[in-house]
């Protein structure tokens, strides 16, 4: 990935924009997926939404907002 990454110039701006994406995407997929497996309740689906986007943010070691900082 890293010679694909350097072909294309891709800014860091961009890279970043890329990531936080890719993020809310996998945070809304555990979501759903815990929601239709258990068959819960709309609120609950919510809590573990509102959980789980700021916890996949913090495990992501390239973000420097409030991610883990190695």
């Amino acid at each position: 990935m890293g010679e694909d990454v350097k072909k294309f110039k891709i800014s860091d701006k961009t890279k970043k924009m890329v990531t936080d994406y890719l993020l809310a995407v996998a945070a809304a997929a555990v979501t759903m997926g815990v929601a239709l497996i258990t068959d819960m309740a709309p609120h609950y689906a919510v809590l573990i939404g509102a959980l789980a986007a700021p916890a996949t943010k913090w495990a992501s070691k390239h973000s420097k907002d409030y991610g883990r900082v190695e």
